[in-house]
């Protein structure tokens, strides 16, 4: 999957991922290959990106994410 992770002034992560949690108004959640289509808030937490090697990490204090065709953007 293609994950962006966008600020309103720069790009925190640009790239693939297996899997990625994100923390949810009403609790964490993930989401995995071929997932279907979503849009959901986001609340303060963290951000995981996996991507099958390593894990990174992002704070954020909410936002929005898209989920479209394998694709995931995260707007914070």
């Amino acid at each position: 999957m293609q994950v962006d992770i966008l600020t309103p002034d720069n790009a925190l992560y640009s790239g693939d991922a297996q899997c990625v949690t994100l923390p949810g108004i009403n609790g964490s959640f993930q989401i995995l290959n071929n997932h279907a289509p979503l849009i959901s808030a986001l609340s303060k937490g963290e951000v995981v990106v996996d991507n099958g090697s390593e894990k990174k990490s992002f704070n954020v204090n909410g936002g929005i994410v898209e989920v479209l065709k394998n694709k995931i953007v995260v707007l914070v």
